[in-house]
This record gives C-alpha cells, structure tokens and sequence, in this order.
C-alpha cells in the first residue's frame, strides 16, 4: 500500500496538554474510522507547544517557529491507504479539520535504479 504523511495543524500554540475531552473522545474514534476505509496508521507523534521550537535559517538561529501564525504543525503520523483518494477520505475525518487542519503528502520513493 502507498504510505502518505498526514501533517496535523492547529491553533497556534498546539499544547497536547490542553486536549480536551471531547477532542480526545474524537481521537480515540480515528483509528477505527480509517481502518473501515482501509487504511492504516503506520505511526504518529503529537508535537510539543510551538513555543518550544527553535527555527534555523542559514547561520541564523531563534526561538520559536519560523513565522507567525495562527496554525502551527501540532504533529504528524504516517497512513498507509490504498491510494491518494483513500488517504484524502480518511483525513477528512481528522478531528483537526475541526479547527485547524491536516495536509496529505505521499511519501517520497526514490526511482529504481
């Protein structure tokens, strides 16, 4: 199966602390919902606040993210789905698509040689 990178956005700052429960109840409910479609989670990371991150850009380094924003990359997980529509079906029922968003991208295979 095609494996794609599932990028999970939220409201800046993104705390996985400050989950609630109602979130946490839709979150529970996903992995059951993209098996029923026929995908898989591979694995997934919830990311610490944005606050925490370090941005890099040529010899400059800062605190925080890049940019400011409204969203900020909360987390990632990859799916294995049978194809792209699969994969964009099952990440419509992300509950970040609530109030924030996710991004689909497949993964990157090098050609064979």
């Amino acid at each position: 199966m095609a494996q794609y990178a599932v990028l999970i956005y939220s409201p800046a700052p993104a705390d996985p602390m400050e989950i609630t429960p109602d979130y946490l109840a839709l979150l529970d409910r996903y992995p059951a919902q993209v098996e029923e479609l026929g995908g898989k989670i591979v694995t997934g990371f919830a990311l610490q606040p944005s606050t925490t991150a370090t941005a890099i850009r040529g010899d400059l380094v800062t605190d925080g993210p890049f940019i400011e924003a409204k969203e900020v990359v909360a987390g990632f997980f990859i799916l294995e789905a049978p194809d792209l529509d699969v994969a964009l079906k099952i990440a419509k029922l992300n509950p970040a698509t609530i109030d924030g968003g996710v991004e689909v991208r497949p993964l990157f295979t090098p050609p064979a040689e």
